[in-house]
């Protein structure tokens, strides 16, 4: 193989095998910044210690396949759940409880093709349910 085939292929495996941080990076510092602090001032909640309760009720599990950045994503049900996890357990702290379960590629399939209607609305029923709970949704700037 040429020098140049071992490029090819060396940056194709690489691509392959991008370590989840980075696919956060990508796809979601944009918006939540590197350090999971977003930019609540402009609509973008905080990850951290709150994004946790949401993994912990099925509705915030479907609510979160549905905000813009998962669905904009291009990433695959496995890379989307694997990039899930890490935000969950990179920022989510003590909001995340400890029996929480992972997500899967079989359930991010699932809530995907979840019609949950206006994303808006459908955090407004979420945030009452974790009120119901007890718990305060991260600041959302549509009330």
């Amino acid at each position: 193989m040429t020098g140049a085939g071992l490029l090819v292929l060396a940056f194709s495996c690489a691509a392959v095998a991008m370590p989840t941080r980075n696919e956060y990076l990508l796809k979601c510092s944009g918006c939540h910044l590197a350090d999971g602090e977003g930019m609540p001032s402009h609509g973008i909640p905080n990850f951290i210690g709150q994004v946790g309760m949401f993994a912990d009720i099925p509705e915030g599990r479907a609510y979160i396949m549905h905000v813009p950045g998962v669905v904009g994503s291009s990433l695959s049900d496995q890379d989307i759940s694997a990039v899930l996890n890490y935000i969950m357990k990179t920022f989510a702290g003590k909001s995340l409880p400890p029996d929480s379960r992972p997500f899967t590629a079989e359930e991010v399939a699932k809530l995907r093709a979840e019609d949950i209607g206006n994303v808006v609305e459908y955090r407004r029923k979420v945030a009452n349910i974790l009120a119901a709970r007890g718990l305060t949704a991260p600041a959302y700037p549509w009330p």
